[in-house]
């Protein structure tokens, strides 16, 4: 069985996304596990307490509409850093566990984490194959 992992969370809902799932689930049985790491608004007020339970809130909603699609998944709330989030998840596993990390970010013009050039940073720290889905604006709006 193919392992995922998931590292998403504006874009959890993208069809982009759903799309990638899809194809991974054709080629073979497969597993996903979601991360959705906290998301501090930048210039907006927050607290831990209410960027926990968004995080959670976006992480239940994706898993339930992939299960009723047929898609064995779990998931977690991660760090607020997504190379962070990846790194904690990769600890608790065997490296040979996943057989790719997909990481799900806004479009190019919109994306914190591809300024920060986070699907390479994640590549750079483990030896799973890293894919960067990129969705459109109109699904994210």
């Amino acid at each position: 069985m193919r392992h995922y992992l998931v590292v998403a969370h504006q874009t959890l809902d993208s069809p982009q996304l759903l799309e990638a799932i899809r194809t991974r689930m054709a080629q073979g049985p497969s597993a996903f596990h979601l991360v959705v790491p906290e998301r501090h608004e930048r210039g907006a007020t927050w607290n831990e307490g209410q960027v926990r339970i968004e995080a959670e809130r976006r992480l239940e909603e994706a898993r339930l509409r992939l299960v009723n699609l047929g898609v064995p998944v779990t998931g977690e709330v991660g760090h607020t850093n997504p190379v962070q989030s990846v790194a904690n998840v990769l600890r608790r596993h065997d490296v040979e566990h996943f057989t790719e990390i997909i990481v799900s970010t806004l479009p190019q013009r919109m994306s914190r984490w591809l300024g920060l050039d986070v699907p390479s940073r994640i590549q750079k720290s483990t030896p799973v194959p890293v894919t960067a889905i990129t969705a459109v604006e109109s699904a994210v709006a």
